[in-house]
């Protein structure tokens, strides 16, 4: 079973009925959160995503909103930035 970072708090929404399958939400998210399924992509384990905004950023149908800058992505980069380490959230 993967790792997740915390259960229930991401911010990420997805409306399926505003995908057209265009798949790049699949080709960017680095945790695989998004799959395809006749068509259109369909959101997987939802716990699995770090909130890097790359889907919402990508996608241009608007079908995606998450709250980039909160989760375990940030975590990583500030503590990054700030010469301090913290625990993976892969």
């Amino acid at each position: 079973m993967p790792l997740r970072y915390l259960s229930n708090v991401v911010t990420l929404a997805y409306e399926p009925e505003k995908c057209r399958g265009c798949g790049l939400c699949i080709e960017v998210c680095p945790h695989a959160v998004f799959r395809m399924d006749s068509g259109i992509a369909k959101l997987g384990d939802k716990d699995l995503c770090i909130e890097c905004g790359a889907c919402q950023r990508n996608c241009p149908f608007e079908a995606i909103q998450v709250r980039s800058g909160v989760g375990c992505a940030w975590a990583i980069l500030l503590s990054s930035i700030r010469g301090r380490k913290v625990a993976s959230c892969e």
